[in-house]
């Protein structure tokens, strides 16, 4: 089962040169399994073949383990993201579970961290980040502190630094001073480990779901980031190498839609993507975005990050992911 998810790895130069094997192949796959699962997933590792024909690279997912295979505990999914072929994850709030759980989950399941989030502050409360809340400077310090912890250990990739709510009485320029000035010493902070800060345009329409669990939601209203050119501009502020964009397709058809414009105008500093279907954040074969279109315009732009699964299931999560098979997620054989 491995060796087939190796088949179909981001990284992989398997080519098929002539298209009389892509039948040869069809007819060993559809005839050497005689039931009906095994020859569905035998005709998911075909597609994968084909795609491949066609492909040198493919989008790399991470599933997020706040929104996917939430049928079963939290500490319960990473099994079950690397038995459907996901070599990375991501998790909003590793805080939650002492580090050291979470870096034993990661390494027995040889799973990539592929993002976490700075602390949110007091969730219940309605926090939603503090980075660039003014007067809370000290709190913002202090989780980045736990923030470095975590880090040094699971060694995700990106920390998303959560901006937080613009407050009613405080003045824009206020706010983005202070997110200014705390990203500067964040991306610092984080540099030293290796690990790329990232800034996330988040919808403010909208905010959790309600009667779902913790950290779930359909935005974040009143959030103080919401378009990506907001974000480039405070990038440049900030004037750190080590600072870059998190793209979600999702809040950004929300906000601003030209998700094709946006991605060729920000590939650049993009270091971490997310999606779900608009309407309704589901899976990406629901609802008016053509996601096929934009994962080959993802490979076409030269963009080898992680993109993340950041949806909610409509129905489970495993009889969503059927979008995923033509990109090597698929459950392995037993």
């Amino acid at each position: 089962p491995r060796a087939s998810k190796n088949l179909t790895s981001g990284r992989s130069k398997v080519k098929i040169a002539d298209s009389k094997w892509l039948f040869v192949l069809g007819c060993i796959f559809g005839n050497y399994f005689p039931f009906t699962e095994k020859r569905q997933v035998a005709n998911c590792r075909l597609a994968q073949l084909v795609r491949l024909n066609h492909h040198s690279t493919m989008p790399k997912f991470a599933a997020n383990l706040h929104y996917l295979f939430n049928e079963v505990p939290f500490l319960d999914r990473f099994a079950l993201a690397a038995a459907w072929g996901f070599r990375a994850v991501e998790f909003q709030v590793p805080y939650d579970y002492p580090v050291q759980q979470l870096a034993d989950l990661l390494a027995q399941h040889r799973l990539t961290l592929a993002l976490i989030d700075t602390p949110a502050g007091d969730w219940q409360s309605g926090d939603r980040g503090l980075a660039a809340v003014a007067g809370r400077e000290d709190e913002f310090h202090s989780g980045l502190e736990k923030t470095i912890v975590y880090a040094r250990i699971l060694r995700p990739e990106c920390v998303h630094v959560l901006a937080g709510i613009y407050e009613e009485g405080t003045s824009y320029q206020r706010a983005e001073d202070t997110f200014v000035a705390n990203l500067r010493i964040a991306a610092e902070a984080l540099q030293v480990l290796g690990v790329a800060a990232v800034i996330e345009p988040i919808n403010n329409k909208m905010d959790v779901v309600r009667g779902s669990e913790n950290y779930v939601t359909h935005g974040m209203r009143g959030f103080f980031l919401n378009r990506a050119d907001q974000a480039r501009r405070i990038m440049d502020r900030v004037a750190h190498d080590n600072l870059f964009l998190h793209l979600d397709l999702y809040h950004q058809q929300i906000m601003q839609g030209n998700l094709a414009k946006t991605l060729r105008d920000h590939i650049a500093v993009i270091r971490h993507i997310q999606f779900a279907g608009v309407p309704g954040r589901h899976e990406p074969n629901i609802g008016e975005i053509n996601y096929p279109f934009l994962f080959d315009l993802i490979d076409q732009l030269g963009y080898r990050g992680w993109v993340g699964c950041e949806y909610r299931p409509k129905k489970s999560t495993e009889a969503g992911l059927g979008w995923a098979a033509p990109y090597g997620i698929t459950h392995t054989l037993e």
